[in-house]
């Protein structure tokens, strides 16, 4: 016994050392096969589903023949008739309120609009005139003294007067009867020294409707010829006044 006991104090440390190396393997395994066991891999689920494009396809066809192409023509043409229907109902229902809506002043106010465009479109469409291709007859004063000649030219039913100070007429050309609509046109003039008219300016009236009209007075106004006067201003300013009937 003593011998043992002997022995055990000498060996005790190494008997130690090899009983917790023996526990630390045993732990070191029974650890490992609890990570081996605990993961665990995922795989992915695959889900098949079936071929349904041929049943889809029967079904057409079923469809197909229940339903002939003579009876889908027939449901196509009715559908067709039944939309003209509905829009011709809705067009007369928005043309009577549309009637209800504007009164009286308004659609006539659309008419004179209508009116003036025909009117305008009329005047452009018309050839336009050369000044110096207008032919009129012309009133002279050769062998007439003077102070028997006036200023104011009867023709007919219409009348030109001229104002230009200390001056008379020698050439007076007559636009009256030249053109299609009546009225009054008024003519600023220039005169020279000589008596030739160097500008005319037709002025403005929005009663007269025949453009037209304006050119015929502008270009007997620039034809006129008045007495020669070197005292006169070098641009003397005078009007004159064309009364023209319509024709």
């Amino acid at each position: 016994m003593r011998l043992i006991g002997k022995l055990y104090k000498q060996n005790i440390y190494g008997i130690m050392g090899t009983i917790t190396f023996h526990i630390l393997v045993v732990l070191f395994f029974l650890l490992a096969d609890v990570d081996m066991k605990g993961n665990t891999k995922e795989e992915s689920l695959l889900i098949e589903f079936p071929d349904i494009l041929p049943e889809l396809e029967e079904k057409v066809e079923q469809q197909e023949q229940e339903f002939p192409e003579e009876q889908l023509v027939d449901n196509s043409e009715s559908s067709i008739r039944t939309n003209a229907a509905s829009n011709q109902l809705a067009s007369e229902n928005t043309t009577t309120s549309a009637e209800e809506f504007f009164d009286d002043e308004f659609l006539k106010e659309i008419e004179d609009a209508k009116r003036l465009s025909s009117d305008v479109s009329s005047q452009l469409s018309k050839e336009i005139v050369d000044i110096n291709d207008i032919k009129m007859p012309v009133e002279t004063t050769e062998g007439i003294a003077p102070d028997s000649i006036k200023n104011v030219i009867y023709v007919g039913e219409s009348n030109i007067v001229y104002y230009l100070d200390n001056r008379y007429h020698l050439s007076l050309p007559i636009p009256v009867y030249l053109s299609q609509g009546g009225g009054k046109v008024v003519v600023d003039i220039i005169v020279n020294q000589q008596g030739r008219v160097v500008g005319a300016t037709p002025r403005e009236n929005k009663k007269i409707r025949d453009e037209q009209t304006f050119l015929y007075a502008k270009a007997a106004a620039l034809r006129t010829v008045f007495n020669a006067d070197l005292t006169a201003p070098k641009a003397q300013k005078g009007t004159i006044h064309y009364t023209f009937i319509a024709q």
